[in-house]
């Protein structure tokens, strides 16, 4: 394994990330008072830019994102009721980006699997792009 780190050497890693790929959940958002009260299923897909090539060389959970805290506080937000998913979505990325101030990019895909407008689809939702400029460099 040390073989592989002293190859990448010769190699720079230009962007890494961290994602939580279609994570469940039963909450209460919408603007209908019968979601706030029967609620529905969302799904989330989460995309985050983190530096972590420190990791690739120390195999330490310490110089990476561990996805477990980023699920407990994506958890944490869905708990919450709300009207828009918009809203929950700027929520996560909020939290996300105080909790761990070194992701330099977020992208956010929540979808309501079941949503209550008489369509047969797999889902309607909202995805959010966002980069955060307290980590970029600015000359």
């Amino acid at each position: 394994m040390r073989a592989l780190f002293k190859k990448m050497k010769m190699l720079k890693l230009n962007v890494s990330y961290i994602y939580l790929k279609g994570v469940r959940f039963h909450a209460y958002i919408g603007v209908g008072e019968q979601e706030m009260v029967v609620g529905n299923d969302y799904v989330i897909d989460l995309r985050l830019q983190y530096p972590f090539a420190k990791a690739l060389q120390t195999d330490d959970v310490v110089d990476t994102l561990n996805y477990a805290g980023v699920y407990d506080l994506v958890r944490d937000v869905m708990s919450r009721k709300a009207k828009l998913l918009e809203f929950v979505a700027g929520e996560i990325a909020h939290e996300l980006t105080t909790a761990y101030p070194q992701i330099e990019a977020i992208d956010v895909k929540l979808t309501k699997l079941n949503p209550p407008m008489g369509a047969d689809c797999d889902g309607a939702g909202v995805e959010l792009h966002l980069i955060n400029d307290k980590t970029i460099d600015i000359p």
